[in-house]
């Protein structure tokens, strides 16, 4: 595995520590055919809904926005979109609120949404019932190994 992970703070909001993020991102990658560049842009709120609301339709933040290297907007030098596997975009506040409204402790849900998001770039879906549970299957199991619970329980 060869990813460069590069992690963009857009946001007041606490969050996890770099050097944590990149192990859990390194854990949903183990094992994976995975190369290129990762971004991972922390954003509050208003740019969470903001993206939502252009790539999803959806007037309203959402935790993590996955965008694989095929789907980067036009403009990207087609080298740089060679060498990127994409971007994550993860919304701080609304990944604390989940957290405490689930009654998780925040560094497992934030684990949680970097593997999900990260598995949503390696190809996995959750659309059809059996593509859910492969991806929360492997969700499961990566999150195990970093000693967290069963965010489906």
């Amino acid at each position: 595995m060869s990813v460069s992970i590069i992690i963009q703070q857009a946001c007041e909001d606490q969050v996890p520590e770099d050097s944590v993020m990149r192990g859990w991102v390194e854990t949903a990658l183990s094992g994976q055919a995975a190369e290129g560049e990762l971004v991972i842009r922390i954003v509050d709120a208003a740019e969470s809904r903001a993206l939502n609301l252009q790539y999803r339709n959806k007037d309203k933040p959402t935790n993590v926005l996955s965008f694989p290297a095929e789907a980067l907007p036009v403009g990207i030098p087609e080298l740089a979109a060679e060498q990127a596997l994409g971007d994550l975009v993860v919304c701080a506040s609304v990944v604390a609120d989940e957290a405490r409204e689930q009654n998780k402790l925040l560094d497992a849900h934030w684990a949680h949404m970097l593997i999900h998001g990260c598995l949503h770039l390696l190809g996995y879906d959750h659309i059809e019932a059996d593509q859910a549970e492969r991806m929360e299957a492997l969700e499961r199991k990566l999150l195990a190994k970093l000693n967290f619970s069963d965010p489906y329980e």
